[in-house]
């Protein structure tokens, strides 16, 4: 089976200001989501072939409830600046059929159809990994339907991503689902100091980069 990256997303604080660094940068935002029922809410950027999602929690109790409390959204958020990693990162299947890139478990978010699930990696406890999950709605925001559209064509040229880099403090322990997910090529990890990404777009023929830290833990070349 072929897997694509679908998006990253970053803990950030309440309503992401650090989504203002990145539109001055020259990024153009997308439209933003509110999750009913999962307590989360978020601001968006697009990209040809993926996205960039910055995620907080706007209802403690919604996050905290018997239906969400598996995916650890919680703690992840709460504790992102207190030793958990405050990614996740999601998988798009390239092929028909519904099968997933590393052991998981079915997530029924009340803000999609009782028939449609997300799977989540069974390491959802492993606060020092990224939140692993795969969607079966997942395109290419350039495939996406005209009622769907957003913004792709940013002030600085960016394209698509070519390369995402995980950077870990826990990179010499990693659990069987992330080592799957490595195994994609869609994900690189290597170990660090503290948790940060590297989004490396159209292979970074240009050799410049730009880092956001220490407000967003991301940094980004092209």
């Amino acid at each position: 089976m072929a897997f694509e990256f679908d998006h990253l997303f970053i803990c950030t604080d309440v309503g992401a200001d650090e989504a203002d660094r990145l539109a001055s940068f020259g990024l153009i935002e997308g439209s933003s989501n509110t999750h009913a029922g999962q307590g989360t809410a978020n601001r968006r950027f697009f990209f040809h072939n993926a996205m960039l999602e910055l995620l907080w929690i706007h209802n403690p109790e919604e996050a905290k409830s018997e239906p969400i409390a598996p995916t650890r959204l919680w703690e992840r958020w709460r504790d992102r600046n207190n030793g958990a990693c405050p990614f996740g990162f999601c998988l798009r299947c390239t092929d028909s059929g519904d099968t997933v890139a590393f052991s998981s478990w079915g997530y029924r978010p009340p803000y999609l159809p009782e028939t449609m699930s997300i799977m989540v990696g069974t390491n959802s406890d492993v606060l020092t990994e990224p939140m692993l999950f795969q969607i079966p709605f997942g395109q290419r925001p350039d495939h996406y339907p005209a009622e769907n559209s957003q913004p792709l064509n940013d002030s600085v040229g960016l394209h698509e991503i070519t390369r995402v880099e995980l950077v870990s403090p826990a990179a010499n322990s990693l659990s069987p689902e992330m080592q799957a997910v490595i195994n994609t090529d869609q994900l690189k990890v290597r170990l660090g100091t503290e948790y940060f990404v590297e989004l490396g777009f159209d292979d970074e023929q240009q050799g410049k980069q730009v880092d956001f830290r220490p407000e967003l833990p991301l940094a980004i070349s092209w």
